[in-house]
């Protein structure tokens, strides 16, 4: 079957791999759809990162690069292992896509995201949605409604780190809400806050991603920051006390600044973004304000109430989806449209078939 497998930095080969092998307690997935991530961007243009270099295999895969690449992706059920008897051949599923030790608890309120050496099907090994096949433990494979599009389908697993977010926010119904930055996470939060019934700010300075936030839907109303203080303009949308939480989803420091001095006294702000070095935290107005600042990574218990939001048809992802291509342009019409030209871009899916 073809897979894309990440040898180095700038270096991923499309290749004829053997199919894998079906074991017990997992399941067999044609892929259908696989976005491409910005981790796997980040991992072409600078890894290895999350993929364990060659000579250094990974504590729990065991593999080393190269490794199949693609995480976010759904498809149909091919097979069932022994032992799993509550899924069907072919069922649409989208697979959560953790690697984690196999003794570590993943019911409600478990936090198996924090685990140690936690890593991710599709970048620490044990194949990826960027190949035509993949086996998967049960346990991470979820079922979803067949009125729901394959392509979109794709997309759940960026959504469910943004309803991660919305849930470590503590932010409930009616409240507000800043994004600072309208790239791809960036929007998925804003639909996942609407949808949850908050009233959404966007601050960003593209005219391509303001376009798309206020084309999707996903924002009551969007500032450039080049056009006045946004912090200024939130608080005299919300009685002069700023919004409720705010969501960090550009990794700028500006951006930073200006969701503490937007968010109200006693409000919360996410950082969602993953940051390449050490920003500068205006730690005096954090206390003065009693702000709470905090981190989430991934998901833990999301990807079911994320499903749910998409089969209710509160949020439609179809808007996100901005580019459709064949596995064998991986490279040039995936990686390199997202370098060259990427605030055109909010998910590009690729189809490991064609």
């Amino acid at each position: 079957m073809k897979a894309a497998r990440f040898y180095d930095r700038q270096d991923i080969r499309i290749e004829d791999i053997p199919e894998p092998e079906l074991l017990p307690g997992t399941v067999g997935i044609d892929v259908a759809w696989c976005g491409i991530c910005g981790t796997d961007l980040h991992e072409y243009l600078e890894g290895p990162i999350f993929v364990p270099p060659k000579g250094h295999p990974h504590p729990i895969s065991g593999e080393e690069a190269p490794v199949t690449l693609g995480h976010e992706f759904s498809g149909t059920v091919n097979a069932l292992g022994d032992g799993v008897t509550d899924l069907h051949v072919g069922q649409k599923v989208v697979v959560e896509p953790y690697i984690i030790r196999d003794d570590v608890e993943v019911g409600p309120g478990k936090e198996y995201q924090l685990s140690k050496d936690m890593n991710f099907i599709g970048l620490g090994g044990r194949g990826g949605g960027l190949a035509e096949k993949i086996v998967v433990e049960r346990r991470w494979v979820h079922p979803i409604a067949d009125d729901v599009a394959l392509d979109e389908a794709a997309l759940i697993e960026p959504l469910s780190v943004a309803h991660h977010a919305f849930v470590r926010s503590g932010a409930a119904s009616g409240q507000t809400a800043l994004v600072g930055g309208a790239g791809p996470i960036g929007l998925l939060t804003a639909a996942i806050l609407k949808a949850e019934g908050l009233t959404v700010y966007i601050s960003e300075l593209s005219e391509k991603r303001k376009q798309m936030a206020r084309d999707a839907g996903v924002a009551d109303e969007v500032f450039d920051p080049r056009d006045g203080d946004v912090a200024e303009a939130v608080r005299a949308r919300t009685d002069d006390e700023g919004t409720d939480v705010a969501f960090e989803c550009s990794s700028v420091p500006a951006v930073l600044d200006t969701l503490i001095d937007a968010v109200r006294p006693g409000g919360t702000v996410v950082n969602v973004s993953i940051w390449g070095h050490k920003p500068e935290v205006d730690m005096p107005k954090l206390v003065l304000k009693e702000i709470d600042l905090r981190g989430t990574i991934g998901y833990a218990n999301d990807h079911r109430a994320t499903i749910e939001l998409v089969e209710s048809g509160k949020l439609d992802l179809a808007p996100f989806i901005t580019a459709r291509i064949p596995l064998d342009d991986l490279v040039t019409g995936g990686f390199q449209q997202l370098i060259e030209n990427n605030e055109s871009h909010v998910k590009i899916l690729v189809d490991p078939h064609a």
